[in-house]
């Protein structure tokens, strides 16, 4: 029985998916199970499995092509199946038939802990950004790269092929350079696109509103470091940040909310989102359940959802269904800003830098630390006071973290 292969939804936010790879040719066999195609999400790069054996009768959309949702992508059929009545049915999805799932495991490499920025081009080379990242994290000039994807295009398969040794590897990295006076127009990945839309949705239809308060850090430094001290782990400030802001929502569940039409849905658990950024834009791998986590489990939690962020290998449900969002820009050295909520969520907590700085104390001036939280707001659901007593909760935490521990 022929089967129709659709484009699948693999995010929540997807819209269109392209095509980086096709593992088979038209008049191939194909087992069911096998990886069939690679795609490029919005959100990862995933790999595909044929749900049913037969042939590859025709591919409908070539590598470097997009299609949307359940459009259809290829037919997979016996030989003398006569495929015309699939083909004419166009891109509506069929229930039961969309012929390809996830794969249960990807085979991306392993990237580093912080990704590099891909090594510049002359704006001529056309790369995947799977291929872009695996370049930066070698340090391979694209240009020395032969693509076997459309029109030349480097795919993940040729930087692999380039790091086995079956291509020499060129002697040293020479960025191509910047010619003044120049421009480049580059197309929006995917992940940039949903990007712009959620965006622009959530400030066109969510009146935000912003509150900033400063949290004496001194007593975090110091619980850090002596975690840091006495045990293998390394705690980051963002670990120490995630488990007081949980323990701050379970307290004001009115921040912890999603708008829904006319009803507002607050959440007696904490699904928080972290913002990580990648080269294309940001993605938000979600710690589910924090309320229920030491800050150790949170620590490597975070550790492994960041890296397979990076690598674009996170899974559907590892990256959706957040009931609130933290963005720490603090490592950039930005002391205070404003984000942008994440919809359908009701906040989002921008934190910046712990800066040393003169404080008063017991009525001295002393050297301190300090940081500055800012929780950007949708109106909608909740109001200046309901922001501020989850602001002055978070800061009591912050400035007394051997609670988080009790």
């Amino acid at each position: 029985m022929a089967t129709r292969v659709l484009m699948p939804k693999l995010s929540d936010t997807m819209e269109e998916g392209v095509i980086l790879k096709w593992l088979r040719k038209e008049g191939e066999k194909v087992k069911q199970g096998e990886i069939l195609v690679e795609i490029e999400s919005d959100k990862a790069d995933m790999e595909l499995e044929a749900y049913d054996s037969g042939i590859l009768r025709k591919i409908v959309v070539p590598e470097g092509g997009k299609a949307p949702i359940g459009g259809l992508i290829a037919v997979i059929a016996d030989a003398a199946e006569d495929i015309a009545p699939l083909l004419a049915g166009g891109s509506a999805p069929s229930p039961g038939t969309t012929g390809s799932k996830p794969a249960a495991a990807q085979t991306e490499t392993k990237a580093p802990a912080v990704a590099p920025m891909a090594p510049p081009t002359d704006g001529k080379t056309k790369a995947s950004p799977l291929a872009r990242r695996l370049a930066g994290d070698n340090r391979i000039d694209l240009s020395r790269v032969q693509g076997s994807g459309p029109q030349g295009r480097i795919i993940k398969r040729d930087l692999e092929a380039f790091l086995s040794g079956k291509t020499a590897p060129p002697a040293a990295f020479v960025p191509a350079p910047i010619i003044p006076g120049t421009a480049e127009d580059i197309d929006l990945s995917p992940i940039r696109k949903t990007i712009a839309k959620r965006m622009t949705e959530s400030k066109t239809t969510a009146p935000h509103f912003y509150v900033t308060i400063e949290i004496d850090m001194d007593p975090a430094i110091t619980f850090r470091e002596q975690i840091n001290t006495v045990t293998e782990l390394k705690l980051s400030f963002t670990d120490i940040i995630i488990k007081a802001a949980s323990v701050a929502l379970m307290k004001n569940p009115q921040v912890n909310a999603t708008y829904i039409g006319d009803k507002m849905r607050q959440y007696h658990y904490t699904h928080i989102g972290v913002a990580v950024a990648l080269e294309e834009g940001l993605v938000t791998p979600v710690l589910r359940n924090c309320e229920q986590k030491r800050i150790d489990q949170i620590n490597a939690e975070l550790r492994d959802l960041a890296e397979r962020a990076r690598t674009r290998k996170l899974k559907p449900d590892e990256y959706t269904g957040a009931t609130f969002t933290i963005s720490n820009l603090g490592m950039f050295g930005i002391e205070s800003f404003a984000a942008i909520v994440n919809p359908p969520e009701g906040a989002i907590l921008a934190v910046g830098t712990i800066v040393e700085k003169p404080v008063v104390k017991g009525g001295q001036i002393v050297a301190g630390h300090t940081m500055k939280a800012t929780p950007s707001s949708g109106h909608r659901i909740i109001d200046g006071a309901v922001a501020a007593r989850f602001l002055q909760d978070f800061k009591k935490i912050l400035e007394n973290p051997a609670s988080l521990v009790l």
